[in-house]
């Protein structure tokens, strides 16, 4: 593991098509978790497949591909939000026909999708379910895909995970030490007072900010403990832990 990894760096530029989403991931747990990707952290063509049949449309190549590579590592899908197996996957109803749904929140408030009128695009765009309506979530699925992994490695990171709610004095502390993740602005489901979330990084060091309201929640973890720490240091307030 490299000490000089930084989320904001390995993501230079965005995620402009689905190969840059599979490098960066492949590179994050490779650096941030214990195991780097193995052939057998995905499903399989045939698990696909039947999906499919079942739902009686070809999946997104982008869907698949994620599916292949990392779906089957929990660290990486199945923390807060899940991912839904392909056996899994369904259509529920919204305008105008359809949504794929591919993750769940763990108390089934809030799902994401794919919706059907976009389901032939190459990288289709991604709603939230949001207080019984579906929103923009990000307008492409190569983006979602790491976003889904950033968001379930920070909360699952244990004792290298912390949480506080940012004053405004401290927001500057933010600014000055940690870049701004080049992911695009993306609503919090539970409601516009914790949107939109924005990511920020410094080499081992991850956050996630809820929301631009005076007082905010922030998540972060570090690569370790020490990184841990030292963000607590940069930003001095009252963690959760």
């Amino acid at each position: 593991m490299s000490d000089t990894f930084d989320v904001a760096v390995a993501l230079s530029g965005g995620v402009s098509d689905p190969p840059r989403a599979w490098d960066f991931v492949r590179r994050f747990a490779a650096e941030w978790t214990p195991d780097p990707l193995r052939p057998q952290d995905g499903f399989t063509p045939d698990e696909l497949d039947a999906a499919e049949a079942e739902l009686g449309f070809a999946l997104p190549e982008v869907l698949r591909r994620g599916y292949r590579l990392f779906g089957r590592r929990a660290d990486l899908t199945a923390v807060q939000d899940p991912l839904v197996p392909p056996a899994g996957l369904f259509v529920t109803d919204g305008p105008p026909d359809g949504i794929l749904v591919f993750r769940r929140e763990n108390q089934d408030c809030a799902a994401w999708g794919i919706p059907l009128d976009r389901i032939e695009q190459d990288d289709p765009p991604v709603v939230v379910e949001s207080h019984d309506r579906w929103i923009p979530f990000l307008d492409r699925m190569s983006t979602a895909w790491v976003e889904l992994v950033l968001s379930e490695s920070l909360l699952g990171a244990g004792t290298c995970y912390d949480a506080c709610e940012l004053p405004e004095a401290l927001v500057s502390n933010l600014y000055d030490r940690y870049a701004r993740v080049p992911l695009p602005d993306h609503p919090m489901w539970v409601g516009p007072q914790d949107s939109p979330l924005r990511w920020y990084s410094a080499p081992g060091r991850l956050i996630r900010r809820d929301g631009d309201l005076d007082l905010c929640w922030v998540h972060a973890r570090g690569r370790t403990a020490d990184d841990l720490e030292t963000l607590r240091r940069d930003l001095p307030a009252s963690w959760v832990c």
